[in-house]
């Protein structure tokens, strides 16, 4: 089946009048493979974003093949993205979704522009890359061989265990520069994770996602965040996380409270509302004065967390302060190379004026 035979006419009346205004819309699509999900095709007009830092070096850059997620987390900050296109953080965030169908074409553009530093690149800061979606439209090899190609240093966090399909060609990325992967798992309670993020793979199919990586040779961190108060943040929860991620293999790990900004407080508050209205109260007080938790609560978690760091035998990763993703650690010095590896050369993006592509096999 072919995406044009489940083409939305843009003139029809349930078209979103945010993406009406797109002059890079291609077309917007249904799919009974997808149920519920409209994905709307656009021609990236740039794939590198410039992430003002606190200082005027080093900047962040980050790439985001996709907007909205259907991983359907009910705590995700970049909810409110979504607005801009008059679209809600809500319903509209987990299944409007935005492709940008060329963006490794576009990024490849990019690199080999004199003027590129080989600034360290973050994924999976904003909306996650690895979402059941890129399956079927596969941005992230050729995003993957053009950084490589290029040396330029990039992280990934995920928490899509479809990173396994490209370890292989993110094995031979590292060969070039260096790739710094994490992985996302916050909730290891089966139960409470299908409720508040029921799109994403459970806790044991993301460890077995990290020890893939681990065999493979390369580094894999935990992101073990938020951490969800009252819910996730009892010492029993916290052990069992960490002893799970330590026998995963992973090589570090990191951690922190919920962040609550406004779009996606009140998303939250709905489902809690209707999961846990027992705990309607407590977060009322507890966000009372901003997105993040006191300074309290985050010193009273600190204590409790990281001598289970310590116990488990893992370090403590770092979070880049720009991006948010795992830090990375910059390019290789390398000598000058041979022939670049088989899988680097297959999955380089071509046609680099970006037309438009030819219709999405199913």
């Amino acid at each position: 089946m072919r995406w044009s035979g489940q083409e939305i006419n843009s003139e029809q009346a349930d078209a979103l009048p945010g993406l009406a205004r797109l002059n890079n819309l291609v077309r917007t699509v249904r799919t009974p493979e997808f149920a519920g999900i409209t994905f709307h095709e656009v021609l990236a007009k740039s794939a590198l974003n410039k992430v003002p830092g606190k200082s005027s070096m080093p900047f962040g850059w980050t790439i985001n093949p996709m907007r909205g997620c259907q991983h359907a987390c009910s705590y995700c900050f970049a909810r409110p993205t979504h607005g801009y296109l008059d679209l809600d953080a809500g319903t509209d965030f987990d299944t409007q979704l935005i492709v940008k169908v060329n963006v490794a074409e576009v990024l490849a553009r990019e690199l080999s522009k004199p003027t590129w530093t080989r600034s360290p690149v973050a994924l999976g800061t904003n909306t996650d890359p690895y979402q059941r979606a890129e399956g079927r439209y596969r941005l992230m090899p050729g995003i993957i061989a053009a950084l490589a190609e290029s040396g330029t240093p990039f992280s990934i966090l995920t928490k899509g265990t479809l990173l396994r399909r490209d370890i292989a060609l993110l094995a031979q990325a590292s060969e070039i520069t260096n790739v710094d992967l994490a992985m996302s798992i916050a909730i290891y309670d089966d139960k409470l994770q299908q409720a508040v993020e029921p799109g994403t793979p459970t806790a044991s199919a993301r460890l077995a996602t990290v020890k893939a990586v681990r065999d493979a040779g390369m580094n894999c961190s935990v992101f073990l965040m938020p951490i969800l108060p009252f819910l996730t943040d009892t010492k029993a929860h916290l052990d069992t996380a960490l002893r799970q991620v330590s026998e995963a293999g992973a090589t570090s790990v990191l951690y922190s409270s919920m962040y609550l900004k406004p779009g996606t407080k009140e998303w939250f508050m709905q489902w809690l509302e209707r999961d846990h209205p027992e705990l309607v109260g407590k977060y009322t007080d507890l966000y009372s004065k901003g997105a993040y938790a006191p300074v309290e609560y985050r010193k009273w978690l600190a204590a409790r967390v990281q001598p289970l760091i310590r116990a488990h035998r893992l370090e403590r990763g770092r979070e880049d302060p720009v991006t948010g993703g795992p830090r990375s650690r910059g390019p290789l010095d390398v000598t000058p190379r041979g022939p670049r590896p088989s899988l680097i050369a297959e999955e380089l993006p071509t046609g680099m004026d970006a037309a438009a592509p030819q219709p999405t096999l199913f």
